[in-house]
């Protein structure tokens, strides 16, 4: 299972936090809201938190995002007093005071216990969990230490915002496609009604599944704007054999690449990389279908149902770029230098 292989090089902090992003299971909005009250948490430096003063930052989020989409769960049955009492309070049918209270009452009652597992608990707690608190642990105050720390928020409503589009489109009868816009760095999709919806940024949707990492080197890189190694989204296959590779703006393609790597002295520009980045794509995106939809869809859609079937796809459209790239199996471009992997 790629959950496991994400974790199975000398995992950090940083990845256990984005495992559970990634890869836990997602029937509400509950884990990211919880998610990035943690993360803001974590920067008081307070280690005892009331459920009370959880509840500010929690509900305030998932109203946030309420107000650009409306569903905030798979279509199901179950009820969520909750999320109705996040849009009554949106709608101004209820004051601040009753969202507050019934937050404490309904927005805990299955996400404390719940966001640790990632096909099993995770051995790295970020909080224990008692009767009316959480106790903040020594590892939520060692991420925010991290280098990775400043891209992990983005990350989050990245990933919040792919699988609220899921649902609001109904993945389950509405098969999903996530669409590449080259110009804005943008993911989008389209609606039942074959409107344009933008979706994310495709540097805070991507980061994840390398894990704050260049593509190419393993060094660091950034998706905060203005950084000063803010990463570049690359076309594995250089977009200017798109005449000859279709979908070549497909997810399936796109990685992210330090400046040095992609345009800097000796940098990869338009050509085509060495064929031994090919497993590391295939494994990068393997992690991409296992954290489900929407990605996973379209994916699969782009590269085949299989693991095997993927692999293919990507040796015969490498094969299908040596052929008009002119390049020799061994003339690929490569990294000047290169770091420990990291997946």
């Amino acid at each position: 299972m790629s959950e496991s292989k994400f974790l199975a090089i000398d995992p950090k902090l940083e990845d256990y936090w984005r495992s559970i992003i990634l890869f836990g299971q997602n029937v509400a909005c509950y884990k990211f809201a919880l998610a990035k009250s943690l993360l803001e948490i974590a920067q008081t430096g307070k280690t005892v938190i009331t459920l009370d003063e959880l509840s500010e930052p929690y509900s305030r989020y998932v109203v946030e995002h309420i107000g650009r989409c409306e569903v905030q769960n798979q279509l199901t049955p179950q009820l969520y007093p909750f999320l109705e009492g996040c849009k009554q309070f949106k709608k101004g049918q209820i004051t601040y005071e009753q969202l507050l209270e019934i937050t404490r009452r309904e927005g805990f009652k299955v996400v404390l216990d719940k966001f640790h597992n990632v096909k099993g608990t995770l051995p790295v707690q970020f909080y224990k969990k008692e009767k009316g608190k959480i106790i903040v642990t020594d590892e939520l105050f060692r991420l925010l230490e991290t280098e990775q720390f400043q891209n992990l928020a983005p990350e989050v409503e990245a990933r919040w915002r792919l699988v609220e589009r899921a649902w609001e489109l109904n993945i389950s009868r509405n098969l999903i496609s996530v669409n590449y816009d080259p110009d804005n760095q943008l993911l989008f999709t389209f609606s039942d009604r074959r409107r344009r919806v933008d979706v994310t940024s495709c540097r805070d949707a991507l980061n994840g599944y390398q894990k704050g990492k260049c593509f190419y080197s393993f060094a660091d890189i950034s998706i905060e704007p203005g950084s000063t190694n803010l990463a570049d989204v690359d076309h594995f296959i250089p977009h200017s054999l798109n005449e000859y590779i279709r979908n070549i703006d497909g997810v399936w393609n796109l990685v992210l690449s330090s400046t040095e790597c992609n345009r800097g002295e000796r940098g990869k520009f338009d050509r085509l990389p060495d064929i031994k980045y090919l497993d590391r794509l295939h494994n990068r995106n393997e992690f991409l279908i296992t954290s489900n939809h929407p990605l996973r869809e379209t994916l699969i859609q782009q590269t085949g149902n299989t693991p095997k079937k993927r692999h293919g796809f990507l040796l015969y459209t490498y094969n299908t770029a040596q052929t008009f790239s002119g390049t020799g199996r061994n003339d690929g471009w490569k990294s000047k230098f290169e770091y420990p992997a990291t997946f």
